[in-house]
């Protein structure tokens, strides 16, 4: 059993996907689109936007796919566990742009460090760094 996360972005997962890619998380490695062989197509205004792409990379693995009746993202985080502080902080920034930081990042009261943020897509992300300075 693996447990993965699913983004829903209303039309811009494939700007979001490529965004995380420029961040080095990883790459596309599957992607479908509304209306393309076959798929269905809801809505006209959703012809040739992404119904169904994988999102992978060392350690990270994710679904993703735009909908028109997609809720804003809320209640949930995507959190990275990483062990490199440099590219923890280079990940950080990298993420910020655009965004929303709503923890900065530093050092946590149980010792690591830490921020979390919500990226130009309305994604949550949560960093925290068990390597010391």
């Amino acid at each position: 059993m693996q447990l993965s996360n699913y983004l829903f972005f209303t039309v811009h997962c494939e700007a979001a996907l490529a965004f995380y890619t420029e961040c080095g998380f990883g790459k596309v490695v599957s992607m479908s689109r509304h209306g393309d062989n076959g798929m269905p197509v809801r809505a006209e205004a959703m012809r040739g936007k992404v119904m169904h792409a994988q999102f992978a990379g060392p350690g990270v693995n994710f679904y993703a796919s735009d909908n028109d009746d997609a809720e804003p993202m809320r209640g949930s985080a995507m959190i990275f566990m990483i062990d490199d502080l440099a590219r923890t902080e280079q990940l950080f920034r990298r993420l910020a742009e655009g965004g929303n930081i709503t923890t900065p990042f530093g050092v946590q009261p149980w010792g690591s460090y830490y921020g979390k943020l919500t990226d130009k897509f309305g994604v949550q992300w949560m960093l925290n760094c068990t390597e010391q300075a």
